[in-house]
C-alpha cells in the first residue's frame, strides 16, 4: 500500500499541532545555520589535513636524519 495525499496530510496536520508554526521555524533556522558554518568551516581550510600531515612527515625525516 502506498503513501497518500491524505496520510500526509494528517502527519503534517499532527505536526504542526504538537510543535506549533514557531517552534518549527526556530528548529529549521537553526538547522541552515548549521549548514552554513560547516560548507564555511569546509570552504575554508580545504587542504589544512594534508598539510598537517605533510608537516608531520617532515617532522619525521628531520628527526630521523
Amino acid at each position: 500500500m502506498s503513501i497518500g495525499f491524505w496520510q500526509i496530510a494528517i502527519v503534517v496536520v499532527l505536526v504542526l499541532l504538537l510543535f506549533g508554526r514557531g517552534k518549527i521555524s526556530d528548529i529549521m533556522g537553526e538547522v541552515a545555520k548549521g549548514i552554513k558554518s560547516f560548507k564555511k568551516g569546509i570552504s575554508e581550510n580545504p587542504n589544512s589535513s594534508n598539510q598537517n600531515t605533510n608537516d608531520k612527515d617532515e617532522k619525521d625525516n628531520s628527526n630521523n636524519s
